[in-house]
């Protein structure tokens, strides 16, 4: 069965400076329209750093959408037309002050594909070299590393509850466990 949508129509709704919303008409698999509200997003980067004693770098942040702090991996927002790994190199540097000698794709990551058309880059890094935070004007955050196996606890604990860094600690997690990335 053939399940695609055919856009018919795109009505932008808003243009932000992060987000554009759109209200679309879609034709459906069975002849039928349906509209179709997408948020265009850049897309964004994410960096499962790890040290050689096992530790993952974090941060801490204020998230303004739930009202609290959250933990997650080093991240960021793709500039448009930017390439994710110099992305994530970046956010790594600026957020934790760590550079990495040694990076791996681990894969891509869809947070909401429901209504968001955001692609997360997820990236493996090793062989760190430590260096000062650079944040931007309006990025407060603290820097703290985890052992990983806390990390995954913490995971499944529902301690960390951001999508990506959810899914990038258990990937890294099971690379590891199956030898296809080293510390």
């Amino acid at each position: 069965m053939n399940l695609t949508e055919k856009t018919l129509k795109k009505n932008t709704i808003y243009t932000g400076r992060i987000i554009n919303v759109r209200n679309d008409t879609a034709l459906l698999p069975n002849g039928k329209t349906a509209a179709r509200e997408v948020v265009e997003h850049p897309g964004g980067v994410t960096v499962a750093a790890l040290t050689p004693e096992h530790e993952l770098l974090f941060v801490r942040q204020f998230r303004y959408p739930y009202g609290e702090e959250l933990l997650e991996l080093p991240a960021g927002k793709l500039e448009r037309g930017e390439d994710p790994l110099e992305s994530g190199k970046r956010e790594l540097r600026e957020e934790t002050g760590a550079t990495a000698r040694d990076f791996r794709d681990i894969g891509k990551f869809y947070p909401t594909p429901g209504y968001c058309g955001e692609i997360i880059h997820m990236y493996f890094a090793s062989s760190l070299s430590f260096g000062e935070q650079d944040l931007d004007a309006d990025e407060f955050l603290t820097m703290q590393r985890i052992p990983l196996e806390q990390a995954v606890r913490m995971v499944l604990d529902n301690k960390i509850r951001d999508g990506k860094t959810q899914a990038a600690v258990l990937k890294v997690d099971a690379l590891l466990r199956a030898g296809e990335i080293k510390a």
